[in-house]
C-alpha cells in the first residue's frame, strides 16, 4: 500500500474541504488500496458524519449515505413497501461485510474484475489507454450489454439494480452547491473512457438517496444467479415491479444485474407490459426486448438466455405478489 495523508472529517462541509477519496465502510476500497490497484495521495474518512437516517413517509424512502445494508435490509418499512430493495441487500456479500458496508459505498463499487485487480495484465479501466486483456481472456462473468472494445467488466451491485429498478434518486453536496439525479445517471458507460465509471464532479459527496413510493414498489422483487447460494456475484439478476388492477398491468419497472457494464434498464421493454395482461408469454417478450442489444463473448454467451429467465422469474413473482 502506497503512502496517502488521512484525514477524518467532522462534518459534511469539511468533507467537501478535504476531498481525496472518501471512505465509508472500506469494504472495497481498503482491498484496492492494498492491491495498488487504486492509488490515492488522500483519504477522507467519513465515519463521524451524521449520515444514517433510514426514514420512510408517503412520498418514499430516503437512506442516508453512511446507513450499512444490513440496517436497510432489515428495516421494517424498507422489507414492507420496498421488498425487492432488501431481498436485493441480502443477496449480496456476506452477513459481516454488511453489516459494515454502507448505502453510498454500494453505490460507488469499483468493477468487479480479475483483469482490473491483477497489476501484470492490462486494463484499460486501471491505466488509460493501455488496453483491456479481458476482451481476449476469462470472460465467463463479463457483461454482454454496455461493452466497448475498451471494457468488458459487468457491474457488480445487486443493490444498484433494485434501485434502478424502482427510479431511486441520488443526492450530492460538492465544492458547486448541491443537485440531485437519477441513479442511471450515476454509472457511465465504458465507451472510449472506461476509467471513469461515475458521473461524480471532483469533491461530491453522495449524501442520500430517494427512493419514491409506488404500487410496483411495494410488490417489487428480485431475482438472482450465481455459481454459489451465499457470497458470490450474480451472473444475472433482475429487480422488478408490477402495478396490475383489473388483470391488466398499469405500470412496469425492471432492471437487471450480472449483465450490463451498469445497473440495466429498458424503457421499451417496461412499456411493453403496459396494458397486457399478466402472463409468461408476455413477460417473455419483454425479456427478449431487454436483451436485444447483447453482445455475448466467449464463455459468457450462456448470460443471455439466463438473464432472460431472470427477468421472466421476476415478473412473475411480482405479479404473484400484486
Amino acid at each position: 500500500m502506497k503512502l496517502f495523508t488521512y484525514q477524518r472529517a467532522k462534518n459534511e462541509s469539511d468533507a467537501i474541504v478535504s476531498g481525496g477519496t472518501y471512505l465509508a465502510g472500506g469494504t472495497s476500497l481498503v482491498d484496492l488500496l492494498k492491491l495498488e490497484v487504486l492509488n490515492t495521495d488522500r483519504v477522507t474518512d467519513l465515519g463521524k458524519l451524521d449520515l444514517r437516517q433510514i426514514e420512510a413517509d408517503a412520498k418514499g424512502l430516503t437512506l442516508g449515505a453512511l446507513a450499512s445494508n444490513s440496517a436497510v435490509a432489515g428495516h421494517g418499512d424498507v422489507k414492507q413497501r420496498w421488498p425487492g430493495i432488501s431481498q436485493a441487500l441480502l443477496s449480496g456479500a456476506s452477513p459481516q461485510l454488511r453489516n459494515v458496508a454502507t448505502v453510498g459505498g454500494n453505490l460507488l463499487q469499483r468493477t468487479r474484475c480479475a483483469y482490473y485487480r491483477d497489476l501484470g495484465t492490462r486494463c484499460n479501466k486501471r491505466v488509460p489507454g493501455q488496453g483491456c486483456d479481458a476482451t481476449e481472456g476469462w470472460t465467463r462473468i463479463h457483461a454482454i450489454l454496455g461493452t466497448s472494445d475498451k471494457c468488458i467488466a459487468a457491474h457488480p451491485s445487486d443493490f444498484c439494480v433494485a434501485l434502478a429498478a424502482l427510479d431511486a434518486v441520488v443526492h450530492v453536496k460538492g465544492p458547486k452547491g448541491e443537485r440531485e439525479f437519477p441513479l442511471t445517471d450515476l454509472h457511465l458507460l465504458p465507451e472510449d473512457h472506461p476509467e471513469r465509471e461515475f458521473s461524480l464532479n471532483d469533491g461530491e459527496l453522495i449524501t442520500h438517496v430517494f427512493v419514491p413510493a409506488s404500487p410496483s414498489a411495494l410488490k417489487s422483487r428480485y431475482v438472482k444467479a450465481r455459481d454459489r447460494q451465499s457470497y458470490a456475484f450474480a451472473l444475472a439478476s433482475c429487480a422488478a415491479g408490477l402495478e396490475i388492477a383489473g388483470g391488466i398491468i398499469r405500470s412496469a419497472r425492471f432492471a437487471m444485474g450480472g449483465v450490463g457494464t451498469k445497473p440495466w434498464r429498458v424503457a421499451e421493454a417496461e412499456q411493453s407490459l403496459v396494458g397486457a395482461a399478466p402472463s409468461k408469454a408476455a413477460f417473455q417478450k419483454a425479456a427478449d426486448l431487454a436483451l436485444r442489444g447483447a453482445k455475448p463473448q466467449g464463455e459468457n454467451a450462456f448470460k443471455a438466455e439466463l438473464a432472460k429467465r431472470c427477468v421472466v422469474r421476476a415478473l412473475t413473482t411480482s405479479a404473484e405478489a400484486a
